[in-house]
């Protein structure tokens, strides 16, 4: 369909080193060239060892390649695994509870009560069900922000999956909050066979005092480590940051030092013109990770892609968590991207299937701090892999296979998922949770989580 990969000829016969440890053949493979443009490579060959990608070839090249085991994908696409940028795993144990609400109510009236319930158990089976539910759709990283963090690194440990995570605080904790931050942060940093990475995690502006995000940018510095937060996440948020400080909630961030860390801001659906300047002269790398799905729902603005991508600032999708979102299911977050893009701007031509796709991988690894392990098929790359099935009435005839996959591809599609070259899901069988078993004890700790009887909340929402 479109040219091989700028690494290497398509015709290179791999021979020598010993047998791979997985060889995937048949496939048309998502292929980057050196520009970072997408392609397609047909009747390609993945081979892996070691949990990294060998070489991307073509099929005969690997016809007397001995390896361990082999994956026959003919009729599938191979892409780089979905990321999902930011979400709160655990959020899917009140999945569809509080519905067709505006934010405050939302918050104060039914999340934040109902979170001060939270036990470790609930956070535990809440962050395994939700990798399961990733591992179905084709994600094999995630950034998390939330409480109880170690429980989701088990989780992650136990899933396979490679994930950023972050304990979140609020001011009104104390010191204590940002310390068990920091120390989280430093203690799960390369657990789990190296796949987590951690970050410090404020829960925003309107919850953090703008001497906690200045210690918080002091402590990303002094420690190499990254800085997840919401911020800018409505228009109604940056209006009254704007009437209580004079300053926009992004301009809050860059008084504090946080622009000049490595930082990914969550939604930044209220981000103003004024505040794209700041952004691009920030000395860190800046990122925003946008959720379109939760958008809608509110009744928010959109993350502005199209103004951020002109100044170099990468978007990578992602879900949120399962009590705004309901799912967390990234390829519906690739196709909205593209369609509300369109419909913002006004304009057919942008934003295009393979700019989405862009998003999905290359922009979404950036985000998550990880653009140069994962996000592409490329020789020393993170063979974090997935199967995508084309044989359905829904995905033929490809005409235009960036626009199959972006627009007429699910989830459901996803057949095969890989991390570090290991296969969490062969043929949609989940090989490393147990999602009834799973199902079965999150029910039995539902009632107690969800009463609000009690007249608690973990903070207030003012925005």
């Amino acid at each position: 369909m479109t040219p091989p990969p700028a690494h290497g000829p398509a015709d290179l016969v791999i021979t020598g080193r010993g047998p791979a440890d997985l060889v995937i053949t048949g496939c048309t493979a998502l292929v980057h060239d050196e520009g970072g443009r997408a392609g397609f490579l047909d009747d390609a060959a993945i081979v892996v060892r070691e949990g990294r990608i060998d070489a991307v070839t073509t099929t005969p090249a690997v016809a007397g390649l001995q390896a361990a085991e082999r994956i026959d994908a003919r009729g599938q696409a191979a892409l780089p695994g979905l990321i999902n940028c930011h979400t709160h795993t655990p959020m899917v144990a009140l999945r569809g509870l509080a519905e067709d609400l505006p934010a405050h109510e939302w918050f104060n009236d039914w999340i934040w009560p109902i979170e001060s319930n939270l036990t470790e158990r609930v956070v535990g089976l809440g962050a395994r069900l939700a990798c399961a539910e990733m591992i179905r759709g084709g994600v094999t990283t995630f950034a998390d922000h939330y409480f109880a963090m170690d429980t989701v690194a088990g989780a992650v440990a136990q899933s396979g999956l490679r994930a950023n995570l972050g304990a979140a605080f609020f001011s009104s904790q104390g010191p204590e909050g940002r310390a068990a931050s920091v120390e989280f942060a430093l203690r799960q940093r390369g657990a789990a066979d190296g796949r987590i990475t951690t970050s410090l995690a404020p829960h925003a502006p309107y919850t953090v005092d703008d001497a906690d995000l200045a210690a918080t940018a002091e402590l990303a510095r002094e420690h190499g480590l990254m800085v997840h937060l919401h911020a800018s996440e409505n228009r109604a948020q940056t209006d009254n940051s704007l009437e209580r400080h004079g300053r926009t909630p992004i301009e809050v961030l860059h008084r504090a030092g946080l622009l000049d860390v490595d930082v990914l801001i969550a939604h930044g659906t209220g981000i103003l013109d004024r505040d794209l300047p700041v952004l691009q002269q920030g000395t860190g790398r800046i990122a925003v990770a946008s959720a379109p799905r939760g958008y809608l729902k509110f009744g928010w603005d959109t993350t502005p892609v199209r103004a951020l991508r002109e100044i170099g600032i990468p978007v990578g999708l992602a879900t949120d968590g399962a009590a705004s979102n309901n799912t967390l299911d990234v390829w519906e977050s690739m196709a909205l991207t593209a369609l509300v893009q369109k419909s913002t701007q006004r304009d057919p031509a942008w934003l295009t299937a393979r700019q989405a796709l862009d998003h999905a991988t290359l922009q979404s690894a950036r985000a998550v701090g990880l653009g140069d392990e994962i996000g592409s098929l490329a020789p020393g790359r993170r063979a974090d892999i997935i199967l995508v099935s084309l044989d359905g009435p829904h995905t033929q005839p490809v005409h235009d296979l960036a626009a199959t996959l972006v627009h007429s591809a699910r989830s459901a599609d996803v057949t095969t998922t890989i991390v570090d070259g290991r296969i969490l899901m062969r043929d949609r069988r989940l090989l490393t949770l147990d999602v009834p078993e799973i199902v079965a004890e999150l029910g039995t700790e539902l009632p107690a989580l969800i009463d609000r009887s009690h007249g608690k909340r973990i903070q207030d929402y003012e925005g």
